[in-house]
């Protein structure tokens, strides 16, 4: 019952090993170098017409770079435009449109140049295109009249804007249709009935546009269709219609299917790489088809596949050109089918295969510049140098153009240019800048010296020593003041200059120095190493058996360095221990006195330096305690006769008499009483006396109608409750205390909501309890602005600024006074998602596994919001070793606080990954930094995939195997041990064969005939070997001297084909020398483990029989729940565990399937945490209900009064509006306060083409001006805040930025309104 879990010593080496940042090849800041482009704006750049334009270029250099801009092929000359300025120390270009130009004027292709005396590094081709949201085209829009059961399209075709809107479909209540197998919108926008229903008769089928870029929602006309059931149509056919009429009197029939979109049998459709396939199918059908997808010829791919729309759209994300082919949809109903092939076809901007990658050579030295890109069709690759065609260039005699490759011979320091690759073809092109920077520097180490390391015995040590030089300097590795360059196995010396000891002793404990030598000169730097004793448990605790209410102790003796301060914790169940007094907590012990069935658990002992962790557990459990012949104990009886005296206006006196005590003594009384006034029927607790008092004085509130009763109670329970008293009211005065929790936390960018617990009814002290808000901006010279309200608890202050403190206070009063003046808390208005992107990311791959990621914070001010930390996105692009693509997982890490780094665990060798960083506030996520590509180094590879031996003879033996299953690199050879084993399992010599890695087979020859051998197979990188697989065989007796007897079968695989060569012989016929070896046993090990929030990666090696079927049980640490078990696909040995709780304790095993009780050891790992939400659904509020209510009734009101003064022949604007405007359209929405715009007519000849108008504005009165139209949305509940959930319900207002230009004729913000609900939804 007894375990016991020990943290790795090495932990603290390998984060050690992670801070080692800096590279060799990159070159320090205060050396000449060229310009290196650090930021741009996107190819593609769309821009909001209403703000300035900001086209980023950043680059550093040495001296520092110049910045130039051509626009459209030409120099741009920005001194000649005053509009366009360029930010100090950096090319960034801002044009401002804020004083009358227009966004348009700057269309065009921008591209920066950096420029500096050792070259000139180019952007990208920056396109500037400015967000356009267009009206609707006019159309006239006849009534739908369909019959029940035919199907029905409703056209949407919104207006073309840049980029495209988003559509979808509500009613005049702004409330979303409901969709469904039977009526869905289209990808193209239209809303689809396969066939209609009675209850799809409504006058108010309404598309709408959003644009999200302007942040602007355009609606269509509302759509009208009336459905015909066939009880009311035969009756109307024979009243009104003839025969012949179009409608009939059938009866409503059903229908096999018929596609509504695509037409046709066939279609094509042309995808570009990595981006998303939608394919679409709508059947019209009675009954309602159902949608089948296939791929002709193959399998649908998995873990890229989903289905949405009801299955009618098959959408495949990462698309490449191994998903094109034939896609086939079926729509099926009980009469038939009907199918439909779609022909995709997938091309393939230009991607990188090897980006040039900047080159420091010294001068004489000779190197090469790759660019080498694939796509479909293949693109072409052009060079230039310092942004001129190198065809045109100055020439260069050390350069010479080679296709995709630059050969550089016997540079010169006049060599050092900035070179430009151009991979490109008809979708798209690439552009990487790549320098050469000719340095003659003297080495030069960037560890600060005498630096400090300390490592537990037998764990990895490792020693910085990062350096830069030009020739690239050679380092060397010295222990000790005169110490002999150090060597051999049991040291690692890594390219970026780090010493690894992988397993350092107490001797390795000393000094050592680092050497770093060019022809240039040389230095040195000296590091010490100290080695600690590791902490050991050496009295563990043991597993206990305890009665109930007895006592129980756990020992946890340790042993530690001597130099290192240990702390010792105790879990239970993994957890704290309870904040109970009966738990002692000693110096080697914990204590628990009067143990109940509670306290039944696992307890853990961990022990904690600074450099190493141990854990030892042990269970406690509880059991009852023998019966004993006693008398009988019972709860008391309840207490009786009550009675009240002494009555004053905030005290009274209570007395009782006890009840019978049943053998057990009254330890005390508890008095309840109850507010009949208030709360009738509702017992508080009021207070407790000693068993042995049977009186009490109570303290009383004003205005409170009082009854109390008493309960007793002795050591097994509570007595039932007395009788009550009789009632008591006090008198009324004002109220004593002021709300509690006092809270301001603004739900918008601009405003601030003030909340507080609403006073009980009996601290009200009387009637008409009302509260004084009262708030004035922090710091700022402003007096208090106050409020009263009724009998809440929020109150929302509009139009704040964006994340500014406040200092805010509520006090209570009722219609006797006010309360006490209240304390002031601290509150802030909304928060905003932040504006500003991490800058300056910076990966610093560790090792195969494990890389350090670097950024700048944002400024402060650009969060606004509480800042909650940074997130870091990365995903696999491809592994180095396969060149094959798979779905893109992106995993997430979170870094709380203001933290600028982070570890990337768990990443794959030799592969490439991408990440970006973004900064996290309460509101959200902000823009992610521009993505970083970086690589893994290479690892040593897993064990060959098989290894089988075939095709005995008398002394020879054929060898077959398989590649890794995970390289890890490029494969350098197989290394292949084998020895013979006798019938006493007694092992011979051992002989050792490299085999090249491209071989797959292997004949060994010359063996003793009828003899056991044992073969030991792995593969080698660069790296190092990997793990091994092991397999025995024997060779086939001579039948002539043992004639009569059977042999036995080799177990040799099935279904490989034989791939046979020769080798020397490599047997010796002498009888050698035997070893005693245990047997072959089937076996899992070394199982680990990778865990994120919600899911965790395990993987584990194996030994034994082939074709294993594994399986993986896991369960909550500490649980006794049942395992859950998990099938693993084929022989893999690794597996997802998804849908894990963050934050949690897992324990996890292997096993393998037909191989009884066969299973791994556990292994206990922990979900990372889970950021909290604070999103909340106000669309159940209450008070939002009301609000919406009140809206309704009052535009009801509205209307009825328009609608009498127009039958008197009066005079209103709406009239106006609607005789001159006979289709009204909406204006976009502003962004100064997310309200819409007025209407306009399309029909006006002097209206038609010319430039939005601004919308209304609020004059400073808080009332609302039209100036074009009063037939508006804004009449629909004008002042309403409002949003859409994702289920459609009405939750707030949509806000957009503040608008930056003033108002035509006025200077008032706009009137808010409900329709801006819509831009939430989407």
């Amino acid at each position: 019952m007894m375990k016991k879990k020990s943290i790795p010593a090495s932990k603290p080496f390998l984060i050690l090993f992670l801070c080692q940042i800096i590279s060799a090849l990159d070159v320090p800041l205060d050396l000449s170098q060229p310009p290196t482009i650090t930021h741009q704006s996107p190819k593609d750049y769309i821009v909001d017409p209403r703000e300035n334009i900001v086209i980023q270029c950043e680059a550093k250099g040495k001296p520092p770079p110049s910045f130039s801009w051509t626009r459209n092929g030409t120099h741009f000359d920005i001194d000649k435009d005053e509009q366009v300025t360029m930010k100090p120390n950096s090319g960034t270009l801002v044009i401002n449109i804020m004083n009358g130009r227009k966004a348009e004027a700057y269309e065009g292709v921008y591209q920066c140049t950096a420029r500096n005396e050792r070259g000139a590094a180019i952007s990208n081709n920056i396109v500037i295109r400015p967000s356009r949201s267009p009206l609707w085209t006019k159309e006239k829009l006849e009534p739908n009249q369909v019959r029940e059961g035919d199907s029905l399209v409703l056209h949407c075709r919104p207006p073309v804007g840049l980029p495209p809107p988003i559509i979808f479909w509500m009613d005049n209540a702004f409330q979303r249709l409901p969709q469904s197998e039977r009526v869905s919108q289209g990808l193209n926008g239209d809303l689809y009935f396969s066939n209609v229903q009675p209850e799809d008769t409504r006058e108010d089928y309404i598309c709408y546009a959003r644009f999200n870029h302007t942040q602007t929602i355009q609606q269509k006309q509302p759509i009208s269709v009336k459905v015909f059931s066939m009880d009311s149509l035969n009756d109307t056919i024979a009243a009104n219609l003839s025969d012949t009429d179009i409608y009939g009197a059938k009866p409503v029939t059903e229908r096999q299917p018929v596609l509504l979109t695509p037409t046709g049998s066939t279609s094509t459709k042309v995808e570009l790489r990595g981006n998303v396939l939608l394919l679409e199918c709508i059947a019209a059908g009675l009954p309602t088809p159902v949608i089948r997808w296939i791929k002709e010829g193959g399998e649908l791919p998995a873990n890229r596949t989903f289905f949405e729309n009801f299955k009618k759209t098959l959408k495949i994300i990462d698309v490449s050109e191994a998903d094109s082919g034939n896609y086939r949809c079926i729509a099926r109903n009980t009469l038939g089918s009907v199918d439909h092939v779609i022909s995709v076809t997938v091309k393939a901007a230009p991607y990188w295969i090897t980006a040039p990658r900047n080159l420091v050579l010294s001068p004489g030295e000779d190197g090469t510049l790759i660019c080498r890109a694939n796509g479909n069709p293949k693109p072409s690759i052009s060079w230039l140098a310092n942004g001129v065609p190198i065809a045109i260039a100055p020439e260069d005699p050390s350069r010479k153009v080679d296709g995709d490759t630059i050969i550089f011979s016997h540079v010169q320091e006049r060599s050092s240019a900035v070179y430009q690759c151009n991979a490109s073809n008809e979708y798209g092109y690439l552009l990487a800048n790549a320098f050469v920077n000719v340095l003659a520097e003297p080495p030069r180490i960037l560890t600060p010296a005498n630096k400090l390391y300390q490592v537990i015995a037998d764990s990895p040590a490792l020693l910085d020593c990062a350096y830069f030089g030009s020739p690239k300097p050679e380092i060397e590795w010295f222990k000790g003041v005169k110490g002999s360059i150090l060597r051999g196995n049991e040291y690692v010396f890594h390219d970026n200059g780090t010493l690894e000891i992988p397993v350092a002793q107490k001797d390795s404990t000393g000094t050592y120095t680092c050497v770093a030598r060019n022809e240039l000169g040389k230095i040195q730097n000296e590091v010490h190493l100290e080695i600690k004793d590791p902490t050991m448990i050496i009295k563990q605790p043991e597993y206990k058996v305890v009665q109930r209410y007895g006592q129980v102790s756990f020992e946890c003796i340790i042993k530690h360095d001597s130099t290192l301060l240990p702390t010792v914790i105790w879990l239970k169940d993994n957890d704290e221990l309870p904040d109970d007094e009966r738990f002692l907590v000693g110096k080697d012990n914990l204590t628990i006195m009067n143990v109940t069935d509670k306290d039944d658990g696992t307890y853990t002992c961990i022990v904690n330096t600074t450099l190493d962790s141990v854990s030892a557990s042990a269970v406690l459990t509880v059991v009852a305690a023998p019966p004993t012949p006693a008398i009988i104990y019972a709860r008391p009886n309840p207490p009786f006769d009550l009675e009240l005296t002494g009555q004053l206006e905030r005290s009274i006196q209570l007395s009782w008499i006890p009840g019978e005590e049943n053998n057990s003594p009254i330890t005390h009384f508890i008095i309840e009483y109850e507010d009949g006034l208030h709360e009738p029927g509702v017992w508080h607790y009021q207070t407790e006396v000693p068993g042995t008092q049977t009186t009490v004085q109570l303290k009383l509130s004003p205005y409170v109608n009082y009854s109390f009763r008493v309960i007793a109670v002795n050591k097994i329970g509570r007595s039932q409750p007395s009788e009550p008293s009789e009632q008591y009211l006090t008198k009324s005065a004002s109220p004593d205390e002021n709300p509690a929790n006092v809270q301001g936390i603004g739900s918008e960018p601009d405003n601030l909501v003030i909340t507080w617990e609403s006073l009980k009814g009996f601290q009200s002290n009387g009637p008409g309890l009302q509260y004084k808000v009262s708030w004035r901006q922090k710091d700022v010279d402003d007096e208090w602005t106050s409020v009263i309200v009724a009998n809440v608890s929020k109150y929302i202050v509009s139009g704040t600024p964006t994340f500014v403190p406040y200092e805010i206070k509520v006090q209570a009063l009722n219609d006797l006074g006010y309360a006490p003046e209240p304390s002031e808390v601290i509150g802030h208005s909304g928060e905003d998602l932040p504006m500003v992107a991490p800058g300056n990311v910076q990966v610093h791959v560790i090792n195969s596994t494990l890389a350090k990621v670097h950024w700048d914070p944002v400024p402060l001010k650009s969060v606004r919001g509480h800042l909650q930390g940074y997130k870091v996105y990365y995903w696999k692009v491809q592994s180095l070793s396969r060149r094959s693509r798979r779905h893109v997982e992106k995993k997430i890490l979170t870094f709380r606080g203001n933290k600028t780094f982070g570890m990337l665990p768990g990443l794959e060798p030799y592969s490439s990954y991408k990440l970006n960083v973004r900064v996290v506030n309460g509101k959200g996520e902000g823009p992610a930094s521009p993505d970083k590509v970086f690589k893994t180094p290479e690892g040593v590879p897993s064990s060959p995939s098989f290894l089988k031996i075939t095709n005995p003879t008398l002394d020879s033996l054929t060898l077959e195997w398989g590649s890794p299953t995970h390289p890890n690199g490029v494969l350098t050879s197989y290394i292949l041990k084998f020895q013979p084993i006798n019938n006493t399992h007694e092992l011979g010599p051992l002989v050792e064969i490299r085999i090249p890695a491209n071989e797959s087979s292997l004949i060994l020859k010359n063996l003793n005939y009828s003899t056991r051998y044992k073969f030991y197979f792995n593969a080698q990188t660069s790296v190092g070997s990997g793990s091994q697989i092991t397999e025995e065989a024997v060779t086939i007796m001579d039948e002539g001297k043992m004639a009569g007897i059977l042999h036995p079968a080799v177990g040799a695989g099935k279904g490989y084909s034989e791939i046979l060569f020769a080798t020397s012989p490599v047997m010796h016929t002498v009888r050698p020398t035997f070893y005693k070896v245990q047997p072959l046993y089937p076996r899992i090990r070394n199982v680990t483990t990778a865990a994120a929030e919600t899911y965790a990666n395990i993987s584990w090696e194996y030994e034994g029989p082939e074709h294993a079927n594994f399986y993986v049980e896991y369960g909550v640490a500490g649980s006794k729940e049942d395992w859950k078990k998990e099938i693993v696909n084929g022989s893999r040995s690794f597996f997802v565990l998804k849908g894990l709780t963050p934050g949690t304790a897992y324990k996890v095993r292997v096993g393998a399937e037909g191989l009884s009780g066969f299973r791994s050891s556990e292994d206990v790992f922990e979900t990372g945490p889970a950021m909290a939400s604070r999103q909340v659904d106000i669309a159940t509020q209450g008070w939002f209900i009301g609000l919406m209510c009140a809206v309704a009734l009052l535009i009801l009101i509205l209307l009825i009064v328009c609608f009498i003064r127009r039958n008197k022949g009066g005079k209103y604007p709406v009239k106006e509006k609607e005789d001159a405007h006979a289709d009204p359209e909406i204006q976009p929405m502003k962004e100064d306060d997310g309200t819409f715009g007025e209407y306009r007519s399309l029909e006006s000849d002097a209206e038609d083409h010319k430039p939005l108008k601004k919308g209304s504005r609020t004059p400073s009165d808080r009332t609302v001006k039209k100036e074009d139209s009063d037939d508006s949305l804004v009449d629909y509940g004008e002042g309403v805040n409002g949003q859409f959930n994702e289920d459609g319900s009405f939750i707030g207002q949509y806000s957009g930025k503040k608008e930056k230009e003033p108002a035509e004729g006025n200077e008032s913000s706009e009137a808010p309104s409900p329709v801006n609900a819509m831009n939430s939804f989407v």
